[in-house]
């Protein structure tokens, strides 16, 4: 070895031992978080590994993340904690009701949806309703609340979805019980929920519920909802997007899928474009209302932000209710209690020939307390969107006591909060519908911070009574007429999405109903 070798050797043997003690260094600093980060003064965190913080755990929990935030919760006995997280923006998370009706509702304007939520959901929502902030999202919201009114709810929707109800029965349920064949009933509610919005909010009949097979725009749809819940949890997709071909076959890159919705949402808005211009309806649906609007800018919308429009309303038309059946369903299954309780109150309420009245099937919905409670209990333990985030413009200080600095992430998570019994006290992971009814059995509401189930504040759910009304007398419809018995030996547990969608279905038998 020449002497010049030899000098090469120790040039890098010292650089190496020079990067070898910066890390440990920085190990020693960082020993439980992430490169650089600097803990929040006075607010409980989790402890994680050198220099990555708690990215293994997080990766290692992506698929149960939502029971990893309850336990989170419990570990530390606090309602606000950090969880530092190499990849992942700084943020504050809280399920503290105060807290959650502060951000909602009391300092609403200092919460906006943030870069991250821009970058994570663009290709998928766009500017559209869920996705905007200021001005943009005031008009959007001007204008679909316009069909969100009570003559609508009585006249119009109650028709549309007794119609769904009956088309399901006669082609789907009659059709299992007879035969005995096994259905996929969260299949069967993401249908009669798509078919029921897309007419309703936008005059086109997808009649979903009468094919076989699988929806195709459904299908892509509910995968870019799980591919932006992985962008939000887990920093290494943003890396895996950036070379898709090495990572994803075709049919899983994003790319793919946006252009099945967009094909979707383009052949909707064309044929309610032609039936506008050619006379044949008169009917204000949501899309021939945004199609007259004008934007924040006072022009016409464009063709892409009539898409956004279409693809923003179906997720809070078609996946939360489903969703919120669905769950609602795999509980009473469990506790015959509940649905002795909830036939009796339907069989008091739904006499003969009432679903051919839709003014009189409407005011009987409205009169079952019981069923309500049932609904609420269960999004308080399978809230439909069961984690959410803003992003703070300024300072804040919160009820609790926490600061907040300009440029951090606030979240909530809704699914921990319902199972904390900080919160909801020793029952909180029961399912008891009667937490909701005073001592007459009258239905009770709480505050929206602790149940923010439809949001709170100037964002709070415009559909809120619509999703309410359909979900009600689909219960009223199908327990009136079926019993429904889960297949056994099948794990019912959620998947990763913006939503809260079942992961592998649930399988179900159905029989039809002895009246007495």
């Amino acid at each position: 070895m020449s002497l010049k070798d030899a000098s090469v050797g120790q040039q890098l043997a010292i650089a190496g031992a020079a990067v070898s003690s910066i890390i440990t260094l920085m190990s020693l600093k960082y020993h439980d978080r992430p490169l650089f980060y600097e803990h929040i003064k006075d607010i409980p965190f989790i402890k994680g590994y050198p220099l990555v913080g708690n990215l293994p755990t997080l990766i290692k929990n992506i698929g149960r993340r939502l029971d990893y935030a309850v336990e989170l919760y419990e570990k530390t006995g606090a309602l606000t904690i950090t969880l530092p997280v190499a990849g992942l923006p700084r943020q504050i998370l809280t399920i503290d009701p105060r807290n959650i009706e502060h951000i909602l509702k009391t300092n609403f304007s200092n919460y906006v949806k943030g870069p991250q939520f821009n970058d994570v959901m663009h290709d998928l929502l766009g500017h559209g309703i869920f996705n905007a902030n200021g001005d943009q999202w005031k008009w959007q919201r001007k204008t679909a609340s316009h069909i969100f009114n009570v003559k609508n709810f009585r006249d119009q929707f109650t028709d549309v979805f007794v119609k769904e109800l009956h088309l399901m029965c006669d082609h789907i349920l009659d059709k299992a019980a007879s035969d005995g064949s096994i259905i996929d009933f969260q299949d069967i509610m993401f249908r009669f929920t798509l078919d029921s919005f897309v007419y309703l909010g936008f005059g086109t009949e997808l009649n979903s519920l009468l094919k076989d097979g699988k929806v195709e725009f459904a299908e892509s749809f509910d995968f870019l909802q799980r591919r932006c819940a992985e962008r939000f949890s887990n920093p290494t997709m943003k890396y895996k997007e950036r070379f898709p071909s090495l990572f994803f076959r075709k049919e899983h890159t994003a790319s793919y899928n946006i252009k099945v919705v967009d094909t979707f949402a383009q052949q909707v808005i064309e044929k309610r474009r032609e039936e506008i211009a050619s006379g044949e309806t008169s009917h204000k649906d949501l899309l021939s209302r945004f199609m007259e609007a004008k934007n924040e800018n006072g022009e016409p919308l464009n063709d892409k932000e009539l898409r956004d429009t279409v693809l923003n309303f179906i997720i809070a038309g078609r996946d939360t209710t489903a969703q919120a059946l669905s769950w609602l369903f795999y509980n009473i299954s469990l506790q015959p209690r509940i649905e002795r309780k909830m036939l009796e109150e339907i069989e008091k309420y739904m006499t003969d020939g009432l679903e051919n009245d839709s003014s009189a099937l409407y005011q009987a919905i409205n009169e079952m307390s019981y069923l309500h409670a049932v609904f609420f209990e269960t999004l308080r333990l399978h809230p439909s969107v069961p984690g959410n985030q803003k992003y703070a413009l300024e300072d804040d200080v919160w009820p609790d006591g926490t600061f907040v600095k300009a440029g951090t992430y606030v979240s909530w998570n809704p699914y921990a909060q319902g199972r904390n019994k900080n919160v909801w006290g020793d029952n909180a992971k029961e399912f008891y519908p009667e937490r909701w009814l005073d001592e007459n059995g009258s239905l009770k509401r709480e505050n929206a911070g602790k149940w923010p189930a439809f949001h709170a504040g100037p964002r709070i759910c415009l559909g809120q009574n619509l999703a309410t009304l359909e979900a009600l007398i689909c219960v009223s419809m199908l327990l009136r007429r079926y019993s429904f018995t889960l297949v056994s030996n099948q794990i019912i547990t959620y998947g990763i999405s913006l939503t809260h969608p079942m992961k592998n279905g649930m399988k179900m038998f159905v029989e039809r109903r002895q009246r007495t």
